[in-house]
């Protein structure tokens, strides 16, 4: 509710600052569609954050899990052993795994993970992603972000939804697997985040992914 509150007074004071237009004929005042775009975005990307990332409500959410929190000091240690269990299950199967300061982000191809134009976890990718759960479940003490993303090829609308499939089609799978589902938070992105130039099928199939986003639990 705090959150809430907090973006309903945001936004109030970004309509109250924004650009206005004026019709010369009347001499009213109306917010101009820009004005309103930018306050709209800032909006959104407030959600977001308190959605993805394992912050604010999430956080406490998971703390009434039951799940601990890591202390500050251990928490690069933490991360380091589960980025090297992570390394050892993906190696070999596509999946790539990136440390992002105390962050980890397993980056796994569409190609490798789903059919094409599918929502369905390939047969011989599951194995893979039962390491990757048991995992995940080794380390509660993280939140998980699930991002789809597409290439630009096809519809803006279908591709978003495409991406929200993969994304919930994974978290399910993961739930299934036995990871906590007060952990998981999902979005798709559609094509609006390439990862490379579409200048060949090879910058297609790169675009054409889902990224789990691991983060740290930190004890306040």
């Amino acid at each position: 509710m705090r959150s809430f509150l907090g973006l309903t007074a945001a936004t109030g004071l970004l309509l109250s600052t924004a650009a206005c237009v004026t019709n010369p004929e009347t001499g009213n005042q109306r917010l101009s569609r820009a004005a309103i775009g930018g306050v709209l975005g800032a909006a959104g990307g407030y959600l977001l954050g308190d959605i993805v990332g394992g912050r604010h409500d999430r956080t406490e959410r998971i703390l009434g899990a039951g799940i601990g929190a890591v202390a500050g000091a251990g928490i690069g240690h933490y991360m380091d052993r589960q980025e090297a269990q992570l390394r050892r299950q993906t190696a070999g199967t596509g999946v790539e795994v990136e440390r992002q300061g105390d962050q980890l982000v397993l980056n796994m191809p569409g190609d490798v993970t789903f059919a094409y134009d599918s929502a369905a976890i390939s047969p011989q990718f599951q194995s893979t992603l039962n390491q990757v759960a048991g995992t995940l479940r080794d380390y509660p003490s993280t939140s998980i972000d699930i991002l789809g993303h597409t290439d630009t090829r096809g519809t803006d609308f279908y591709n978003q939804g495409l991406s929200e499939r993969r994304a919930g089609a994974v978290a399910d799978y993961l739930a299934r697997q036995g990871v906590q589902s007060v952990r998981m938070a999902t979005h798709g992105y559609g094509e609006s985040q390439p990862k490379c130039a579409e200048t060949s099928d090879a910058g297609y199939a790169c675009n054409r992914r889902v990224e789990i986003r691991i983060v740290p639990v930190e004890q306040s």
